[in-house]
């Protein structure tokens, strides 16, 4: 196995270095990961947004605006892949680096946008950046926390997509009523990244090469990790052959399956919410608050499945048993919103959606999570890269459906759809992602 230095190398901590430790530094990396996420969401969700404006602007159809969405799912579908490759090549400082200094330039440039097709392809480019924020955190959090912390840590940072899009529709309106044009909106929500990226560079770094870290609180995430952290271990990258291996995996398809069914339920969320309550009838404001309640369930959902998990993890059940559970209790739960497909109450539907975000969200945090317990982490972002792409294929066929359905029907069988289809994708996680019944001899699936 070849080992090479990275850019996340560090020189290691000598009784002559005197910076000071930063307690819980762990979580201070974890809620990097939070902040980011959140920052992402919020470039992400400013078009979903802005859609009833721009709509009448450029007088789309729900059909022509999901060209714009497939461009940006497209471009997310692909560069997953590639992505999830790059940062387990280069390392996730520099990987994660690199990713956001280009959307954040790319979300800037949207306020130049013309009409479809250069929104189309801003949304292809901003999305091509965005793309290693999920394989990248994944990779992060198998990196720096032990195996009952980590889906705390997954709901952490995950917890900001949810809070990013809960309050980009307050930041968006606002910024748009004070210039009374969309223009500036993309140009000032793009700033939030330099800032950040300006953070992660200062305090990124592997956990045994990190001169803040306490001898104490390394060796606590040591000894929790089920991925060996040894120097020769840390620094390995997954060769080409392994990364083609991966593809022969029950585990690698379970993810990749599972994740193609559950996650179009949330971008119907993201990307679709907005125009779903204005066909109900609800005016721009009531649609834009009405955002709050998805949202704010997801959230509560993320620290919820992560937390029961751990503490299931803590009373000694098997780690995969722990996140299989939440799976089980919760994707078929998501069947409870059936009945929005049938009502017009506003306050109703808003509970409906965020029982079923709740639901939806607890189940995201295990498929996020179960990468870091099932592989190596040497593969971890190649999983999630992999996964990601399957989640988006499963989207792209999901959101040309969703503007050829609502305009020649109606979203009432979109919404059953999006009910029933998590089932089918918590039977597909929770019989194919299991342990193997005898050790891999490659290293890369660990006996989780």
């Amino acid at each position: 196995m070849s080992t090479h230095s990275t850019d996340d190398d560090f020189p290691r901590f000598t009784p002559a270095n005197t910076s000071p430790f930063i307690p819980h530094l762990r979580w201070w990396i974890g809620g990097l990961l939070f902040a980011v996420t959140i920052i992402n969401y919020i470039d992400r969700q400013t078009l979903s947004v802005l859609a009833p404006i721009l709509k009448k602007e450029y007088t789309w159809s729900n059909e022509r605006f999901a060209i714009i969405l497939i461009s940006f799912r497209v471009a997310y579908t692909v560069m997953q892949t590639v992505f999830g490759r790059i940062l387990d090549a280069i390392g996730t400082r520099r990987g994660m680096a690199i990713s956001v200094a280009f959307y954040s330039v790319i979300a800037g440039l949207t306020s130049l946008a013309q009409g479809l097709f250069s929104f189309s392809v801003f949304r292809a480019l901003l999305a091509t950046g965005e793309s290693a924020n999920n394989p990248g955190g994944s990779k992060v959090v198998s990196e720096w926390f032990p195996a009952k912390e980590r889906a705390w840590a997954v709901a952490l940072f995950d917890s900001g997509s949810s809070i990013g899009g809960a309050v980009a529709p307050f930041i968006v309106l606002f910024i748009y009523e004070w210039f009374d044009s969309w223009r500036p909106v993309f140009l000032i929500t793009s700033t939030l990244g330099f800032f950040w990226l300006l953070a992660w560079l200062l305090l990124y770094r592997l956990p045994h090469r990190h001169p803040r870290l306490s001898p104490q609180e390394l060796a606590y995430i040591q000894a929790g990790q089920t991925t060996p952290t040894s120097d020769g271990d840390v620094h390995a990258k997954l060769r080409w052959s392994e990364w083609f291996k991966l593809l022969t995996y029950r585990q690698t398809w379970g993810i990749v399956l599972g994740r193609s069914l559950l996650d179009p339920y949330w971008f119907l969320i993201a990307e679709w919410y907005g125009i779903y309550l204005n066909s109900k009838g609800f005016s721009l404001e009531q649609s834009m608050l009405g955002f709050w309640a998805p949202f704010l369930g997801a959230d509560l959902g993320n620290f919820f499945g992560g937390g029961l998990s751990s503490y299931w993890i803590k009373r000694g059940w098997p780690v995969g048993k722990a996140r299989r559970a939440v799976l089980t209790i919760f994707g078929p739960s998501m069947l409870l919103l059936i009945p929005a497909a049938f009502n017009d109450n506003y306050y109703v539907l808003l509970f409906l959606f965020a029982y079923a975000s709740f639901a939806y969200a607890a189940c995201s945090t295990m498929f996020l999570t179960l990468p870091t317990d099932v592989f190596h982490s040497r593969a971890v972002g190649s999983v999630m890269g992999l996964g990601g792409t399957g989640a988006g294929i499963g989207v792209l066929f999901s959101t040309w459906l969703i503007g050829r359905i609502s305009d020649q029907y109606s979203f009432q069988p979109i919404i059953i759809a999006a009910s029933i289809i998590p089932c089918i994708a918590t039977a597909v996680f929770v019989t194919m992602v299991r342990a193997r019944n005898t050790p891999d001899p490659e290293g890369v699936v660990l006996d989780f």
